[in-house]
């Protein structure tokens, strides 16, 4: 798919499924590594993943798509465009949006913890990439001494 098909398939879904334009311009970016697409607040334009439509194709690219509509015409609606807003919520639900997209292999890098702490009291279990002083920290939960473990 080029972006010319791209820009296209992304006016196609705003007016079939938000009854609403799209007028700003919709583009691959190989920089994006962590997302499937990225809503640009200033130029208002909308930027996406190739890999995600190469890996797992055009459905999961239209997931996308609509997830990113929705932070569009939500934020030129100036209504709750961010995901922890009602409005944005709701709005990806009636659309069939995806909320998050899948992970490309090989694109994200794993969690390395490399310290582990329990609590003595209530046993809870912390996990840390960088060691800690554990004579000045204590449990967040009941207060009680972290004890290092292997």
């Amino acid at each position: 798919m080029n972006e010319k098909e791209l820009q296209q398939l992304v006016e196609t879904i705003s007016e079939e499924f938000f009854g609403l334009a799209f007028r700003h311009k919709a583009m691959f970016n190989a920089r994006l590594k962590t997302t499937g697409g990225r809503y640009m607040l200033r130029s208002h334009n909308i930027e996406f993943n190739q890999k995600h439509y190469d890996e797992f194709g055009q459905d999961e690219l239209i997931g996308i798509i609509k997830h990113e509509l929705c932070h569009y015409h939500l934020h030129l609606q100036k209504k709750g465009y961010k995901h922890q807003d009602k409005d944005f919520k709701r709005l990806l639900k009636e659309v069939g949006g995806s909320r998050y997209c899948q992970v490309v292999p090989g694109q994200r890098r794993v969690e390395s913890f490399k310290h582990f702490y329990e609590c003595g009291e209530c046993k809870t279990k912390y996990s840390r990439k960088r060691k800690m002083d554990i004579s000045r920290y204590v449990c967040g939960k009941c207060r009680g001494k972290l004890i290092q473990i292997n």
